[in-house]
């Protein structure tokens, strides 16, 4: 049996992971899932699936774990040092899915144990790149690649000759606001960015396509992943969400891997790789799809995506820098603080104006995020003054 670890079992990713291990006891032993907050949640995934271990974030969410868990022989756990503990349990496969840069430091406590980590969590890699990569390569481990845009790369992608690759293209849907105005986006609401039209994913990640800079670091993700050039890396709207991305190679071949909009697909193909496994997912019927629709991105509307290619381009900090300030301004206008709009005006004025050295540590990494998010909060304050 494989043992696996979830880290960030209670969101979409998480769930759906579950989803296919929970059909699939035989072949798969849980030896942890970590959560937030969400106690109950965490609790019925453990009893579902035979978890040894339950680890709650919060400090203060421990008596509650322990007491949704009583009877069922699965240890109780709570805070950062659990988590990073599970992290570190040497399993043979770990879902990175916590949400945001606080999926860091547990991805690489993963990677240091070797194994494999099947990357979910973009802005880890995007923060760190170079130093993940590193503990990767020191460790033994494998960096398998959830997002579905770069799944459908790995699985495209010739790792033996990559001289032989030309260029790469990630498909965006276009969000919720493809087709919207920017004084319609001006006004946009909280729930009408999260509204995405093909895929059920978490408000930080809904709103990050609602603006274009969740493909933006998926550039920077991509950049670290695959062994191309920096503008090998390109950017095309596909509404339909069916062709997931596309390989070009020199001598003019495309290869694509197109499906149904559903994170179980990708999921399940690092769940079991180097092999296959069967899931409930709907088959893609092209007769039924109808048309595959193709569109250059509006960088006047969308300026996040440019913003991210300018950090890919710079490097160094500045990608982590990017992504700091983009979670502090997403994380206000969730709360109903600064307006749509404001996200990327708040992540290009930090990253225009914060140049720190380039981190050469783990450490470093988390000094530069730490500053980018207290200038970008006083940006939010000033905005909302």
């Amino acid at each position: 049996m494989r043992t696996i670890v979830i880290l960030g079992a209670t969101g979409s990713v998480g769930q759906s992971t579950l989803d296919l291990v929970a059909r699939n006891r035989d072949r798969f032993e849980v030896m942890a899932l970590t959560a937030h907050r969400d106690v109950a949640g965490l609790a019925a995934a453990a009893r579902r699936v035979g978890a040894r271990r339950a680890v709650i974030a919060d400090p203060a969410a421990y008596r509650a774990l322990q007491d949704a868990l009583s009877g069922s022989g699965i240890e109780a756990a709570a805070g950062d040092a659990a988590i990073i503990e599970a992290a570190a349990s040497g399993a043979d496969w770990t879902m990175a899915a916590i949400v945001g840069f606080a999926g860091l430091r547990p991805a690489m406590k993963a990677l240091e144990q070797g194994g494999t980590l099947a990357l979910a969590n973009k802005e880890a890699l995007v923060s760190a790149g170079e130093i993940m990569t590193r503990a990767a390569q020191a460790g033994g481990a494998k960096i398998l690649p959830v997002d579905s845009e770069h799944n459908a790369i790995f699985q495209c992608f010739d790792e033996a000759r990559p001289g032989a690759v030309r260029r790469v293209t990630l498909t965006a849907s276009g969000g919720p606001f493809r087709r919207a105005t920017l004084e319609e986006m001006r006004t946009a609401t909280p729930a009408a960015a999260i509204a995405h039209p093909n895929w059920s994913m978490g408000a930080k990640i809904s709103v990050d396509s609602a603006t274009l800079m969740n493909k933006g670091l998926e550039l920077i993700e991509a950049f670290h992943l695959f062994p191309l050039a920096a503008d090998a890396f390109d950017v095309v709207v596909h509404p339909q969400s069916v062709v997931h991305s596309l390989v070009e190679y020199v001598d003019g071949s495309v290869l694509a891997q197109l499906g149904a909009p559903d994170m179980r697909i990708p999921i399940a193909h690092t769940l079991a790789w180097p092999e296959r496994m069967e899931t409930p997912c709907e088959r893609l019927d092209l007769v039924k799809v109808g048309a595959l629709d193709f569109e250059a991105p509006d960088l006047e509307r969308f300026p996040a995506l440019g913003l991210a290619r300018e950090a890919l381009r710079a490097g160094g900090a500045k990608p982590a820098v990017l992504s700091a300030a983009n979670e502090v301004a997403v994380a206000s206008f969730l709360d109903n603080g600064i307006g749509f709009l404001d996200i990327a005006a708040i992540a290009r004025e930090i990253l225009e104006s914060f140049d720190p050295p380039a981190p050469v540590s783990l450490d470093d990494v988390l000094e530069v995020d730490r500053q980018a998010r207290e200038r970008a909060q006083r940006a939010v304050e000033r905005v909302l003054v």
